[in-house]
């Protein structure tokens, strides 16, 4: 889409009822949050907190702390919250 119909497209908005409003906005908060997801192909970067997690359960891993998960564990939770 080109920036001038997405300019004509948000002065449009501006008309619309407020629900109409509401829910383009979730809408786009959504969006914004697969962009930051990488779910658009952009290649995905943990904020600092999911860094730390991932170092952690790492570390109890090779402490043997916790026990890894299944393969189908993994696919299954991928299943449930996968888009379509």
């Amino acid at each position: 889409m080109k920036p001038k119909t997405i300019e004509e497209v948000l002065e449009r908005v501006k008309t619309w009822p407020e629900i109409a409003q509401a829910d383009l906005a979730q809408a786009a908060l959504g969006i914004e949050a697969d962009l930051e997801r990488g779910a658009y192909g952009e290649k995905y970067k943990p904020t600092p907190e999911e860094a730390a997690v991932l170092e952690r359960r790492i570390k109890e891993l090779d402490e043997g702390t916790v026990e890894p998960v299944s393969y189908e564990d993994v696919r299954a939770l991928f299943a449930k919250y996968r888009r379509r």
